[in-house]
């Protein structure tokens, strides 16, 4: 396809996937694909079967952050 067929549509949506994959490159999480420890593993599992939810409020109040 030339590019210059590409409708405004097409275009914008092709910078945005274009800008998104080249931002996660940079900026994604380096601890992706690396094991968890035990530990961590444990406390991930409880708090995913607990019910209890915070805010994202709640939890900047308890960290003394404000927005």
């Amino acid at each position: 396809m030339n590019m210059a067929d590409l409708t405004q549509e097409h275009f914008t949506k092709l910078v945005t996937a274009l800008v998104d994959d080249r931002l996660c490159e940079l900026l994604g999480d380096p601890d992706l694909g690396l094991p968890l420890d035990e530990t961590v593993r444990a406390r991930l599992k409880e708090s995913l079967a607990s019910s209890e939810r915070l805010t994202g409020d709640e939890v900047a109040e308890q960290l003394g952050l404000s927005w």
